[in-house]
């Protein structure tokens, strides 16, 4: 059985990473072969290029900082994607090449000529079966940032996205939302501006069908428990 590559994308706050830790321990629990992963730093080279791009501290020229996600990628792919997948097992990661074209392309300037050869470059053509888009309103994504960087928060401190301006995060987010209208039958947008358990709900009801489809997974139920 081939596998499966999933991608979960948005804008910093949206709450992909919760999502995607929730629905991991959810399908792990039953049964399903899965891997999960995130860029940048999904290898042992991406977890040291990761901690140098993000470092607020650090000054990275923006073609840098593309070269570098790229590399990243390449290695993403070769090491650990392609392995995984050919082994029949069911992927997601934490960002993909979409976030190139997000925040690369429209974040930072560079022409989608440019970006689509890089992505080209660094994917060697490996592409999502299916891509969840969690999207919210730029002051959310600020209000929930803020509140994760916070003195109680445990982060000491915002990384080199985090702090940059809301502009810098509109044009990220409109791309993402170009890129959903662009490809329906791909890209899934879903509504994070709810609690946490509702959006946790939409997303079984996105992904469970599908591995089922695909013949990964077998449940009856993927509805969140009630609580007493």
């Amino acid at each position: 059985m081939p596998g499966t590559f999933i991608t979960f994308e948005g804008i910093d706050g949206s709450g992909k990473s919760t999502q995607l830790r929730l629905l991991g321990n959810f399908l792990s629990a039953n049964g399903c072969d899965l891997l999960l992963t995130r860029e940048p730093g999904g290898t042992t080279l991406g977890l040291r290029l990761r901690a140098a791009l993000l470092d607020a501290m650090e000054e990275v020229d923006p073609l840098t900082e593309l070269l570098v996600f790229a590399a990243d990628r390449a290695q993403h792919v070769r090491r650990k994607l392609r392995p995984a997948l050919e082994a029949g097992q069911v992927v997601i990661s934490d960002r993909y090449a979409d976030a190139t074209v997000a925040y690369q392309g429209a974040g930072r300037g560079f022409s989608p000529e440019l970006i689509s050869q890089i992505v080209q470059l660094a994917t060697d053509g490996l592409k999502p079966d299916l891509t969840l888009l969690f999207d919210l309103s730029i002051e959310e994504s600020g209000n929930r940032t803020a509140r994760r960087t916070g003195k109680n928060s445990g982060k000491l401190s915002r990384d080199r996205l985090d702090i940059e301006n809301a502009d810098f995060h509109s044009r990220v987010r409109d791309s993402y939302l170009q890129i959903a209208l662009k490809e329906p039958e791909r890209v899934k947008l879903i509504d994070t501006s709810g609690p946490v358990d509702k959006t946790q709900q939409r997303v079984r009801e996105i992904i469970i069908p599908y591995l089922q489809s695909r013949g990964h997974i077998a449940i009856a139920d993927c509805r969140l428990p009630i609580a007493d």
